[in-house]
Formats: structure tokens, sequence, C-alpha cells
């Protein structure tokens, strides 16, 4: 009896040693709290930082649980992003994690698990501004004919103008993007110098007068009841400071782009000065298309809204979904931001529809 409650005892132990161990919720965010603490030193503090939970299926009756924490950064300076593997180095040894490294168009992931289990993937965004642009307009020709007849996916990039290191991760990307350039910021004109000088096309993301309740009216925007005159002039003081913009669509504007007076007062001067739009239908009511169309301005209309859901996961399933808008189709509009999110999906993603024979073009190619 001793020896087969001695044996019991050590299957027992042996068992418990072989149970998987896990890491509560609380040392979860205590290591997050690091990895950001340790993104804001090396940053000097100007670190944009986002953090999106990732939940376990609930079991019947239960709530959701943290799997792990997705942490987007982005970097003021390429060079701090050794720093930063270094850090995140330390953290995983201190907190017995493993870690991996990959990196793909401006943007290096880290993928941390605690004894096999995924805790946290950290996405770094850094600027490449110094960098060469990965494409070039006689690379980019050349995929155009190769790839003629293939679907053609426009992606429209926003709100452009604030944040230099954000526009430098776009600008990394490598893919054809139209880069829409919000007017009268710091910014404003050293964006769009580099944008074209990169080979990427110019918007200007007109700002526009908005129905919604809570939305912060911008000091210089169109508005319901301008003149022609007003809208004229204060369409060209907009695109002083948005050189090189090839065409223009709609900053918020679901009032704006709802009244046919603003709309035909607009048209004329964008057709005018040999600017396309595109109809950023932030508002089911918009006439601004129709508009386009009768005044004779090559016109276009959004599609698809890459990013309302601000996760990876999220944004990989909506340029999917516009992938298939545009097999389906023909051709396809996507509207995102420059936000770390989706700068890591459209990275993660585009690749994978260029595989499917989906053709990024600009935004000139699809209007009409």
């Amino acid at each position: 009896m001793r020896i087969f409650a001695a044996c019991a005892a050590i299957v027992l132990l042996f068992l418990a040693g072989c149970a998987k161990k896990t890491i509560s919720k609380s040392q979860l965010r205590a290591i997050t709290g690091e990895i950001v603490a340790a993104a804001q030193k090396i940053n000097g503090h100007k670190s944009e930082i986002a953090i999106r939970p990732e939940l376990q299926s609930a079991k019947r009756g239960g709530a959701a649980a943290l799997a792990a924490d997705n942490i987007y950064i982005s970097l003021s300076d390429p060079a701090q992003s050794a720093a930063l593997a270094e850090a995140l180095q330390a953290i995983a040894r201190q907190h017995d994690l493993s870690i991996t490294e990959t990196s793909s168009s401006g943007v290096i992931r880290f993928d941390c698990a605690f004894h096999g289990a995924r805790t946290h993937t950290v996405h770094v965004v850094t600027p490449l501004a110094a960098r060469p642009a990965a494409h070039s307009s006689s690379s980019a020709a050349g995929r155009q004919i190769t790839n003629a007849g293939s679907p053609r996916l426009a992606i429209i990039i926003d709100d452009l103008g604030y944040d230099r290191s954000a526009a430098d991760a776009v600008l990394a990307l490598g893919f054809p993007l139209t880069v829409s350039v919000l007017p009268h910021l710091p910014l404003s004109s050293e964006l769009a110098e580099e944008a074209q000088r990169r080979g990427e096309q110019v918007m200007l993301h007109l700002p526009m007068e908005s129905e919604a309740d809570g939305a912060k009216p911008e000091d210089i925007e169109l508005r319901v009841g301008m003149s022609a005159a007003q809208v004229d002039a204060t369409l060209a003081g907009m695109l002083e400071t948005v050189p090189y913009a090839a065409g223009v669509n709609n900053h918020q504007g679901s009032r704006a782009t709802a009244d046919p007076a603003l709309m035909q007062a607009l048209m004329p001067a964008l057709r005018q000065r040999g600017l396309f739009f595109v109809d950023s239908r932030t508002d089911a009511k918009t006439v601004a298309y129709n508009t386009a169309e009768r005044a004779g301005v090559p016109a276009a209309s959004r599609k698809v809204f890459l990013d309302d859901t601000p996760s990876r996961d999220a944004i990989l399933k909506q340029l999917d979904l516009a992938a298939r808008d545009a097999q389906r189709d023909g051709f396809t509009i996507a509207i995102g931001h420059p936000r770390p999110a989706t700068i890591a999906a459209l990275a993660e993603g585009i690749p994978k529809l260029e595989g499917r024979g989906i053709r990024l073009v600009f935004a000139s190619e699809l209007v009409h």
C-alpha cells in the first residue's frame, strides 16, 4: 500500500510539473506597461502608442478573458528601433517570455509568448524618409502593363498633415498609395512635397461642413450658404498649402455633400483647375458624385472604409472586402488613415492581395 501511495504521489507531482504554465491578467498588463514605458523613454515621450486587447472566446455563460495585448508604437527616428528591440529583449528575459522578430515594409513586429502562449504582439512603425522609395515610376509602369486586366484597387490615406512620423510610415510602405493631405496645417506643404518626391499621388483632403452634432468644425471649411466666389477663394487658399494635389476628397462633409447648391458651386472650381473628385461618402444623402458627373469633373466614390474599427484583424477583413469588391466590379476605392494598426495591416495584407492578382493603383486611375 505504501509503495502504491508513493507511486501515486510521484505521478501527481509529474503531472503538476507538466501542467501548462499561464500568465495572469495582472502580469500581462504589467508587462504591457513596461513595454509602453520603454517606448516612451526611448522616444522622449513623443511616441504615438495604441493598445488593442485581444480576447479569448468566452465559454457559455462566462466572460471573455484577456488573451494578449496588441501594441502599436510609432517612433520618430528609425535609429530608435534598435534600442526598443533591446528593451523588449530585456523585458522578455525578466518575465520568462520568448520573443520573435519579423519585419515588413517599415513595420517591425515582435511576438512575445509565455511557455508557448502568445501574450503580446508589438508593431513598431518607424519613419523611413531617408530611404529611397520602394517603387519607381518605371517599375510601377511595368506592373501596370503586366497586370493591365487585373482588378484594380486604389487606397486613399486621409488626414495627413499632423504627424510627420505617421506620414513617413505610410510613405515607407512602398505600395502605390494616394495620400490626402489636410490644408492649413504646419506640415501640410512639407508632407505633400515629400509624397510627390516619393512618387505617390497627392490629394487635397477638403474640409467640409458636417451634420454630426459632436463634430468639431474646421477653422476653414466649405459651408452651406457659401457663394461660388467664396468657394473658389477658399479652395484656392487650401491648394496653396497642399502643392501637387491632383484631386480632392471631402473631409467630414455630411452636411456639405448633401447640399446641391454648395456642390454645384464647388465642381466648376475643380474643373477649371483640372482636379478630380472622390466622394468619401460620409453620408448616404450625398449628391457630390452625381453633381461632379453633371459638371464634367472626373469623379468616383469610396466603397470601403478600412479602419472604422481600429484593430489589425478588423482592417485586414475590410481590406479583403475591398479586394472582393474589386474582383466583382473590376475596381474599387478604399479609404484609411495613418494609424499604426492601419499601417501594420497594409504592410501585411497588400502583398497577399497582390498575390491574388489585385493591382494597386492611384485614385486618378479610377475616376471617370
